[in-house]
């Protein structure tokens, strides 16, 4: 029986060969390959992802990808794309084949039907010489030197190389759109993400009188007695005109007595924190809550025209069920 030990450096092995194989697939990245960003990037249709067996299921996680990041796909099973369903192929598409070996006979079949409608052929094939390579317009090289697999049988490597070559794909054509935080969530509409769509900060933030405000020229003492009250683990100072100035929080009142013991003399405006992170009213909760998880805090300074309306907490947003 195969020992413990044995077996964690059997899958140490599996990740070292995979992580390996991309990395060399990084190094291979060339022209080509921005030749394959352009074609689709001028495509007007959609990509149709094409692939049998595990380059198909890899295939339709690349489709997927697409998708949800502003290129609009589909996986076409290329076995059931000569009973039919090839008909989901326009003119105005681009078709991505998936074959490791580049000569899949499912795959192979539709190409005739690919090349009659004039559409751009992107093939990504572990074998440069082969006959889907042959056909394509554009080459994307994904071979390995070998697969994790210990028999060198069982797509593992070649897959996992596919995988990030898509994304990589995906990715890039994400930043040459401009596809903003925005436009991603207009695509996840459900779950956490969809509660970021439907609340702005404004709709969530406190206002008024609930917000500890407090002038540079305030004695520390009279901060933390705000802080305390207002129980939101943060006060802001503001200017005459109600520009946002700083911010003392817990954390800093903590910092603030173990640094000067005594404090009866002190003032907001010797300690207070300058520039202070902010959120837009008109942000989307879920941006702003990316801000808070970013720089880990619980309460978010609000501003219109750079004043001063309110203050987001993260409670708050739990109680929305955007966080």
């Amino acid at each position: 029986m195969i020992k413990e030990d044995e077996l964690i450096k059997s899958a140490k092995d599996v990740f070292d060969i995979e992580a390996n194989s991309i990395l060399k697939l990084k190094d291979r990245l060339s022209k080509s390959f921005i030749d394959a960003i352009n074609i689709l990037y001028q495509s007007k249709g959609k990509v149709v992802v094409t692939g049998m067996g595990k380059s198909g299921l890899i295939g339709r996680k690349i489709a997927s990808t697409l998708c949800s990041t502003g290129t609009p796909a589909v996986f076409l099973h290329p076995a059931e794309s000569t009973h039919g369903d090839s008909g989901i192929i326009t003119r105005d598409d681009v078709v991505i084949g998936i074959s490791n070996s580049g000569e899949t006979a499912e795959l192979l079949n539709l190409l005739p039907l690919v090349k009659r409608f004039g559409v751009p052929l992107i093939g990504i094939t572990g074998k440069i010489e082969s006959t889907l390579a042959k056909r394509s317009d554009v080459v994307l090289d994904i071979s390995v030197e070998r697969e994790a697999c210990p028999l060198n049988k069982a797509p593992t490597a070649s897959t996992t190389v596919t995988l990030a070559l898509g994304d990589a794909l995906a990715v890039c054509l994400l930043k040459k759109r401009g596809f903003s935080y925005e436009d991603f969530l207009v695509f996840h509409p459900s779950g956490t993400l969809g509660k970021g769509i439907l609340y702005k900060v404004s709709d969530l933030m406190l206002s008024g009188d609930k917000v500890p405000l407090l002038d540079e020229n305030s004695c520390f003492v009279d901060a933390i007695k705000l802080i305390s009250d207002k129980k939101l683990g943060c006060a802001f100072i503001i200017n005459p005109d109600k520009t946002l100035k700083g911010v003392i929080t817990d954390g800093d009142i903590r910092r603030i007595i173990i640094k000067h013991g005594n404090i009866e003399k002190l003032k907001v405006k010797d300690v207070m924190v300058l520039n202070p992170k902010r959120a837009n009213a008109d942000d989307l909760a879920a941006k702003a809550l990316s801000i808070m998880e970013k720089y880990s805090i619980t309460s978010l300074a609000v501003v219109e025209n750079e004043k001063l309306i309110g203050v987001l907490h993260i409670h708050d947003l739990l109680k929305a069920g955007v966080a």
